[in-house]
This record gives structure tokens, C-alpha cells and sequence, in this order.
């Protein structure tokens, strides 16, 4: 379903008011977030392929219009209006996989007033629970050492589509497969699983079970061991399957899902070595989270690979992305683009104006130094060069700033994906979009992407940007 209904409801009385009163100028819209989720320093960029991909069939039905109808509040010529919505616009954009930061933008919408206003429901929801969990999947991914994870979580997303943009984010994010059958149709992720306790119970015993499933799937089968009793009869029985598998040039592996992870895979490491296993592997799973994970990892427990599904899937301790939609500029009738803000009694409210483009800046390592937004005004665009000596300054706009010399090119982060509502680049595969996010972790220092009090990566705004906002603010509070 892609029905154009999936938009707020104000998105609708607002767009008839703009129509009624001919207000379809040409505007800029641009998506960012607040704040880092999880208390982490930094998130991952997920959603635009899905997003890229809706905006192309976004439509309203007969069936759509006739719903709208029947409220009583949209009138006919605005509904007939409605039957030829198509977002006819241009989307800028960060590649996806990008690690991101508060404040800066994510997203430019350009076009008309009227389209930018219904795709914004689309635009956030798509993009905020993407990112989410794409950002929580990075972290469990980093927690384990850059090891093997594996998305374990349809059965506690939140609904159907949940579930599938909850797969799709977490292969971006950094897993290697999903135990989700249609998000590997659907996306191309490699499906995986090995077996319930149910399949255990099935058969007269434990050791009948597991040679039955070697039998069936013979290339590494995974048998899990904790039905009964882990130490006692799952592991023992295991040993038995496994060395006739050894026998026959096979491998295997096994699972633990229950009780203490890190005691339990030592002794069972121990048993499968003492009996000449030692190329068999352990995998867990059990309510797994970033914190768990590593300090198990820490900790040294021999485990190959990790099944991690509701904490990786819904977000865990935090419920939402702090995504938002702003209208920063807009054309003022005589062609001419005026930039607008949003003005707040909370510094952090107060939004950037103008049209903006973002720039990563590092260091001849190729470590990143720093974020700055600039004004990217076609006429006269902000461009940050190589060699030269600039101020930047913390969004707020207040005293806080920086001096540096780009030591190489500044990384222009927002591209073009769409003109006049149709694809200008081909959407990057899941696989390409995995390897941005890694790529991109691997330039950032270790300082920030710890999860204990993560160092605060500098987002900042060049000066021409920094004396706007300053005008913009005494234009209109009169406070300066």
C-alpha cells in the first residue's frame, strides 16, 4: 500500500488552505534530528531507498478521495485537485548508511508548497524508525567486535511493516542475515535460522532430534542445546551427532538461548574441543543487547556469532528518532528564495534557515574532524576549499567556535536523488548502503562511538550562515 492518505491529518487541512488561497510557491523543506538516541555519539542514516522508492507512487485513489470526501471538511475542487498529486519535486540527500549527527541536514526537499507539506508524515516515518534501528543494529555490531549478527526479531517487531523495515535497517546497520523469510525476498538479505525447542520436543530424544536435522540440512547444521539441560544432555548429545558429522568431513555448530551465556559457553567450548570439535562453532541468542554483548566480548566468550532480536529490532530502551521537517526557505513570488526559521524559547528549537548543504571535513589520516552546515545558494554557494582558514561556529549561534585549515577537500554529504519528481541516480543496493555505514564508523575516532559518555562530535555552521540566523533572529524577535 502506498496511498497518499499515510500523511498527518493537519498535512491535508493545511495543503487545501494553501490551495484556496494559491500558496504553491516553491519551497525548501529539510529533514534533521535532535538528539542521539540510546545516549550514543553517533547514528546511522537509513530509510532513503525506501523512501526514494514510495515518493515515485505516492497517490491518492478514487477510494482515497472518496474517504476525504466524507469527512465533510475538503471540498470537491480541492479533491479533484488531489487526483493528479504526484510529488513532482527534487529530493537531496546523504547516501545512505552516512553516520549522522544532530542539527545537520539529513534531507532537502525542494518544490511546491503543497506536495511538501503531504509527504512529510512519509518522509519522517520512513526515515526516523530506519534509522533507528539501522543506528541500534551498529552498536550491538560494534559491541561484538564487528562480528557475525544475526537479525532475530520478527516475531516482536512492531507489526508487519515493522518487521520488514525493521530487516532492511538492520542489514544496513551491519547484520548478515535475517531469520525474516520475506525481507530476504523482498531485499536480497540472506536468510537464517536453525531450529525451535519445539523441534526438540518433537522427536523421542534430544540426540534422535539433532541427527534428524543433520540428516535433512547438511551443511552446518546448528543444533540448539538448552531444551532440556544445556551441560547435562544438550551439549552431550550434541558431541555424539557431531563427531559422526567429523567422521564424514561435515561441521556443525550450537546454540545457546537461556541462562548464563558466559559461563555456559566456556564449558561447552571446553567439551566440544576435549572431543576434537574444535572447528564446531557457538552461537547465542536470548534477549541480547549492545551492553550484554560486549561484555561478554570483553570478557572473552568463545561465541562465533550472535542472534539478536527484540532489542535490535524495536529500538529497545528508546522508543523513537528524533527526526523532524522544517521549512527553511521559500520563494518570495518575485523569484527570489527568502530564507525562513523557526524561532524558540529553547535554543535547540531554533532551527537553521536558508538552503544548506553539509560538508564532512578530516584530517590527511582520513579521520573526521568535524560537520559544517553552509549556505547553498545557487547563485552564490558557501563552498569550503582546501587550504584556506575558517571560523565555524556552534549551531546555537551563540560564542562557541573553532578555527581550522582544511588539510583536504571538504565532502559535500547532501547529492542529488531526484529532479522533477523523478530518479536521477540509481538507488544503491543494501549491500553498498552496509558498506557506507562501516566505511564511515572507521573514520571516526573510538572516542565517539563508545556507549559510556561518548565524546560530542563537533556539527558546526560557517559565519555566512551563523549572521543570517543572527539577522533572522533580530528581524524577528528584535531581541539583539
Amino acid at each position: 500500500m502506498n496511498s497518499a492518505l499515510f500523511t498527518d491529518f493537519y498535512s491535508l487541512t493545511m495543503s487545501q488552505g494553501y490551495w484556496k488561497k494559491q500558496m504553491n510557491q516553491r519551497t525548501i523543506f529539510e529533514m534533521f534530528f535532535r538528539r542521539q538516541p540510546f545516549g550514543g555519539g553517533f547514528s546511522i542514516f537509513a530509510g532513503l531507498g525506501t523512501l526514494l522508492e514510495k515518493l515515485q507512487t505516492f497517490t491518492f485513489s478514487q477510494n482515497d478521495l472518496a474517504y476525504l470526501e466524507g469527512l465533510g471538511l475538503f471540498e470537491r475542487s480541492f479533491l479533484k485537485y488531489l487526483e493528479t498529486f504526484r510529488f513532482s519535486g527534487s529530493i537531496w540527500a546523504m547516501d545512505e548508511g552516512t553516520v549522522i549527527f544532530p542539527q545537520e541536514v539529513l534531507i532537502r526537499i525542494e518544490g511546491g508548497l503543497i506536495e511538501c507539506q503531504i509527504i512529510e508524515g512519509l518522509v519522517l516515518n520512513t526515515i526516523n524508525f530506519q534509522s533507528l534501528i539501522a543506528t541500534k543494529t551498529a552498536r550491538v555490531w560494534l559491541a561484538s567486535d564487528k562480528g557475525s549478527i544475526m537479525e532475530f526479531g520478527l516475531r516482536r517487531a512492531q507489526g508487519p511493516d515493522g518487521a520488514l523495515s525493521a530487516s532492511r535497517a538492520a542489514f544496513i546497520g551491519g547484520a548478515v542475515g535475517t531469520s525474516n523469510v520475506l525481507a530476504g525476498k523482498e531485499f536480497g538479505i540472506p536468510v537464517m535460522g536453525t531450529m525451535a525447542h519445539s523441534w526438540i520436543m518433537a522427536h523421542a530424544s534430544e540426540e534422535e532430534a539433532f541427527q534428524a536435522y543433520a540428516d535433512i540440512y547438511p551443511k552446518r547444521p546448528v543444533f540448539l542445546i538448552d531444551t532440556y539441560d544445556t551441560l547435562k544432555s544438550g551439549a552431550p548429545n550434541a558431541v555424539k551427532v557431531g563427531k559422526r558429522l567429523s567422521a564424514e568431513g561435515r561441521n556443525f555448530g550450537v546454540r545457546l538461548d537461556s541462562g548464563d551465556i558466559h559461563y555456559l559457553s566456556m564449558e561447552v567450548r571446553k567439551m566440544l574441543d576435549a572431543a576434537g570439535l574444535t572447528e564446531a562453532t557457538i552461537s547465542v541468542s536470548n534477549d541480547l543487547d549492545e551492553s550484554i554483548i560486549q561484555a561478554l566480548t570483553d570478557e572473552g566468550a568463545p561465541i562465533n556469532s550472535w542472534g539478536v532480536g527484540t532489542q535490535m529490532v524495536t529500538g529497545g530502551c528508546d522508543a523513537a528518532f528524533t527526526g523532524v521537517y522544517k521549512l527553511t526557505a521559500r520563494d518570495d513570488g518575485a523569484g527570489n528564495v527568502t530564507p525562513t526559521m523557526k524561532c524558540s524559547d529553547n535554543p535547540d528549537k531554533t532551527t537553521n534557515p536558508g538552503v544548506k548543504q553539509v560538508w564532512r571535513i578530516k584530517d590527511v589520516r582520513g579521520m573526521t574532524v568535524a560537520d559544517v552546515l553552509s549556505l547553498d545558494e545557487p547563485s552564490n554557494p558557501d563552498v569550503l576549499e582546501k587550504g584556506k582558514e575558517y571560523t565555524f561556529w556552534h549551531p546555537a549561534a551563540d560564542y562557541r567556535h573553532f578555527y581550522h585549515t582544511l588539510e583536504t577537500e571538504a565532502e559535500a554529504l547532501l547529492k542529488p536523488w531526484m529532479e522533477k519528481g523523478k530518479l536521477v541516480k540509481k538507488i544503491p543496493s543494501l549491500e553498498e548502503s552496509r558498506q557506507i555505514a562501516r566505511n564511515d564508523l572507521d573514520c571516526f575516532d573510538s572516542t565517539y562511538k563508545r556507549f559510556l559518555n561518548p565524546h560530542i562530535y563537533k556539527v558546526s555552521i560557517t559565519e555566512r550562515l551563523r549572521n543570517l540566523k543572527l539577522r533572522l533572529i533580530k528581524d524577528y524577535l528584535g531581541v539583539l
